[in-house]
């Protein structure tokens, strides 16, 4: 065996520095990581493609969550070429739910770039795949390290807080500079004949053992005997991380406007901007501030209330349902909602996309942040 788990223990008397102390840790490390990865679809191989598009998935989102959509994902782009034909509503209705839409939009852009200029393959240099949108350092350095075992270094979360642990590091790793310091440190230190098992195996202490919510498994780590954290019991105050700012609170009040044509159920939709926000996805029709149309009772006042906002006339409403509240929180700003249920006759407002309540599961991309408005509808059929 190559690579034994043996404890690295540092000369009495004498500190290891931060160079020395992350090249000791890549024998226990890569002992460790072959007997405890995960088994993940994307590990299978180590084709950059699969490499690509896992990574990008897995920002901002949990593993368990990125299987599925891995998985469906490939069966329907395999490969670049595929992905570069592909048509922008596909695209996102295959994304729906992960969120952060703009990462979907950059992997065509990046797979159209790599047909024109690389032959419909991904670049083989940590400098050409960062070039690609979407790609940032960690993203190149996973790619470049796993699939063309480029010795670069891949930082993330993970990666930044066992890092701070090993190291007692208190810079803020919310800064910046601090994942940059990082960078340079692994890319000086790290082990080069394996380096992509040497990343991964980062990626796993940290999402496995050094978690981030609560006491770390210090009995499981292979980085045990090196960790200064450890050493001193200082896991709750590394690593240190900045405050964010609080979020912005948005109130909208949406409206699940159905109704029936042709003995088809039908719902109405509208697609949001090109630009900002959920971009080009389709959302329920709502507006800013919470409309309390429980005040205005039963009958003609509310109905009046509700024509003058959606525009149909008073007598198209057959009936009004109060669907409760919802909140959805991104990265800057929370969704504070409440709902209604309208049910309409023959009428719709041209503004509105009449979607075939059948297809609104299979063709029209409608983010989270209305997943309970839509489960609302499909419970009331």
């Amino acid at each position: 065996e190559l690579y034994r788990l043996l404890p690295v223990m540092e000369p009495e008397g004498q500190e290891l520095s931060e160079e020395e102390r992350v090249k000791a840790i890549a024998r226990p490390l890569l002992s460790w990581f072959a007997s405890n990865a995960r088994t993940l679809p994307w590990r299978t191989n180590q084709n950059p493609y699969p490499v690509w598009i896992s990574e990008i998935m897995l920002q901002q989102t949990r593993v368990e969550a990125v299987k599925p959509y891995f998985k469906r994902f490939m069966e329907q782009f395999p490969d670049v070429e595929a992905l570069a034909k592909a048509e922008e509503e596909v695209l996102l209705k295959l994304w729906e739910g992960l969120g952060y839409y703009s990462r979907a939009r950059n992997l065509k852009k990046a797979a159209i770039i790599m047909m024109e200029e690389y032959g419909g393959a991904m670049p083989k240099t940590y400098e050409a795949l960062l070039k690609l949108p979407g790609i940032g350092t960690y993203t190149a350095g996973a790619v470049a390290s796993i699939a063309y075992k480029i010795p670069v270094p891949a930082v993330d979360g993970n990666v930044m807080r066992v890092l701070s642990r090993l190291l007692e590091s208190r810079q803020d790793i919310g800064k910046p500079q601090t994942k940059k310091k990082f960078e340079t440190l692994l890319l000086s230190s790290m082990e080069q004949k394996e380096p992509g098992l040497f990343n991964q195996g980062l990626f796993e202490v940290g999402a496995l053992v050094c978690i981030p919510n609560g006491a770390p498994k210090c009995s499981l780590c292979p980085l045990s005997s090196l960790c200064k954290t450890r050493k001193k019991g200082l896991w709750d105050e590394i690593p240190v991380k900045s405050t964010k700012k609080g979020r912005r609170i948005e109130e909208k009040t949406v409206f699940v406007i159905s109704g029936q044509k042709e003995e088809k159920e039908w719902v109405a939709l509208r697609k949001r901007p090109d630009q900002g926000l959920l971009a080009a996805l389709y959302e329920f029709p709502n507006v800013e501030g919470h409309v309390q149309l429980e005040s205005f009772g039963e009958g003609t006042q509310k109905n009046r209330e509700i024509s003058q906002i959606i525009g149909v006339a008073e007598e198209q409403i057959q009936q009004v349902e109060f669907l409760g509240e919802a909140k959805h929180v991104f990265s800057h700003v929370e969704w504070h909602m409440i709902g209604y249920g309208i049910r309409l006759g023959n009428s719709l407002p041209e503004s509105f996309v009449l979607a075939d309540i059948q297809e609104l599961e299979g063709k029209y991309p409608l983010p989270n942040a209305f997943l309970a408005y839509r489960k609302a509808l499909f419970k009331a059929k």
